[in-house]
């Protein structure tokens, strides 16, 4: 089985970019500033030839009240409880810190193994860290540069020597691949919250503080005897109001959390839903081709419930006429009301996203919705539908073949694709239908000559009496092209005669032609 490995230590130490290092891929954001990561992030990575389960904290604080770094604290402390051993970072360059000390001695009383690594130690400046590091009681320290990736070597033993015996085979793989769930919504909309409530523990950072969720975190769960990944994503902005280096990166993260899942739960404070940014977090989706289902959190707090709902309902339809039919859940994260109408709308999305359509199906309601609503007609000539099929699933994806394709308008489009939403029981399902013409394999001989089909020129017979005539033929043709003299071109005579019709009348006595410049009369003085 894979090694799980926690990665703790101080805030801006490189946790993260070991983290990244030992993934193998930049998972985890990085920057100069510390506290940049908050909650746990978990995933996978390889060290040599071992498997291990990484799991990236955030940095360490000595406090224990209420406040926003107690909290970080404990979610790191979670972690090193959940791991196989813990890997301790500390900076080479700064040494050991009051900080690193007091940390060193929480590990210890945690009775589980640690690996002390000693970061940046690219350069000699950290040598005198690294000596300072034996001081801490937890063995060697390994001189490591994340950033650079060296001392992997000595790493990998060190990770080598705490290896733990595996007692059973590895666990099959199971069959079926987790659901994957993003979590996503403006900052503040409670969806840590909404997390920790599913799950049954607290596995995020919830608080009043807006924006405290940065990184997409993903959490293996189990519902239902079904494998489910949900992934808690950070708060998106208007992109106008996004200026900070570190938002903007929190924000790509969830723009690709939202690319990589398959069903998106858009999270909005009941008490003020669909606003500018909630619609166009929801586009977005729509865009992406992922299933979408609203969730109107805080719930307890509106007031004439039952009316608010049927209200947003048609006012989700209104706004978002792409994405009409996808389910509205109430419920309150903090109560746990309606909490148990959320995931059986997640499932019936992600199985309508699944869903795959039988062609001779999907052929006779092409008949009936082109007889219920003919195509119109483009330049005097009609859009004829004639054949249609599902190219793939996830979303549905259909080809259409139709005559003059490139025409064809797109209101007739959304009508075709709202007419298989309802035929067919797909509510909110992005849909996507391309159209295509038959190719004719005599349209570039139509081009060419201007009728429907070409005649092929009869063969020449090369053997035979057909081609012993024929030739006989031709070089007596040629013959007597040859020996006949060519006629010689005589000069035209020149006419001898009277003039006649124009030529006569324009020689005349004092006739002008009418085209002829005439001067002007001198102007008479007054």
């Amino acid at each position: 089985m894979a090694l799980k490995l926690a990665i703790v230590g101080r805030p801006n130490v490189g946790k993260s970019t070991l983290f990244n290092r030992l993934a193998g891929r930049k998972l985890a954001i990085v920057d100069d500033q510390p506290g940049v990561t908050r909650d746990r992030r978990f995933g996978t990575g390889r060290l040599g030839d071992l498997d291990l389960e990484l799991i990236d904290t955030a940095g360490f604080e000595d406090v224990t009240d209420e406040s926003l770094e107690a909290r970080m604290r404990a979610q790191t402390e979670l972690a090193v409880d959940e791991a196989d051993a813990s890997l301790f970072v500390i900076d080479a360059r700064e040494g050991v810190t009051p900080a690193d000390e007091i940390f060193a001695d929480v590990l210890r009383r945690k009775n589980k193994p640690v690996v002390l690594c000693a970061n940046k130690s690219e350069s000699k400046a950290s040598e005198s860290g690294v000596l300072e590091a034996f001081g801490l009681g937890l063995g060697e320290p390994i001189p490591i540069s994340a950033e650079h990736g060296e001392g992997m070597a000595d790493l990998y033993q060190a990770v080598l020597a705490l290896k733990l015996d595996e007692d059973e085979d590895e666990d099959a793989e199971e069959a079926d691949k987790p659901i994957s769930i993003a979590i996503v919504g403006r900052p503040n909309a409670g969806k840590s919250t909404l997390v920790n409530r599913l799950i049954g523990e607290d596995r995020m950072l919830t608080g009043p503080e807006a924006g405290i969720t940065r990184d997409a975190i993903p959490v293996d769960w189990t519902w239902d005897d079904r494998a489910i990944r949900l992934v808690d994503t950070a708060g998106l902005r208007r992109k106008a109001r996004v200026q900070e280096k570190l938002e903007k990166l929190s924000t790509h993260d969830s723009i690709r959390a939202i690319t990589f899942a398959e069903v998106v739960i858009l999270v909005m404070d009941a008490t003020h839903p669909f606003e500018i940014q909630d619609l166009q977090i929801a586009d977005l989706v729509e865009r992406e081709g992922r299933s979408l289902v609203y969730c109107l959190a805080k719930w307890d707090l509106v007031e004439d419930p039952h009316s608010k709902l049927q209200e947003f309902v048609e006012e989700a339809a209104r706004l978002l006429p792409q994405l009409k039919g996808s389910p509205v859940v109430a419920l309150s994260a903090e109560t746990g009301y309606g909490l148990s109408k959320l995931m059986p709308a997640v499932i019936k999305a992600h199985t309508d996203w699944s869903t795959k359509v039988k062609t001779r199906d999907l052929n006779d309601w092409l008949k009936m919705a082109v007889e219920r609503h003919p195509p119109p007609a483009v330049g005097g000539r009609r859009v004829k539908p004639k054949y249609m099929a599902q190219t793939k699933a996830r979303p549905p994806t259909f080809v259409l073949f139709a005559s003059r394709a490139d025409q064809l308008p797109d209101h007739y489009r959304r009508y075709l694709v709202n007419s298989i939403r309802e035929s067919f029981d797909l509510p909110g399902v992005p849909i996507r239908l391309t159209v295509r013409s038959n190719k004719n394999p005599f349209a570039e001989g139509e081009e060419k000559s201007g009728s429907g089909l070409t005649r092929a020129k009869p063969a020449e017979a090369k053997t035979g009496l057909v081609a012993k005539v024929r030739r006989a033929a031709a070089a007596k043709a040629k013959e007597g092209a040859e020996g006949r003299p060519k006629a010689a071109s005589r000069p035209k005579k020149p006419k001898v005669g009277n003039p006649r019709g124009r030529a006569a009348k324009l020689l005349r006595p004092g006739t002008k032609p009418k085209r002829a410049s005439r001067p002007s009369s001198p102007k008479r003085p007054r």
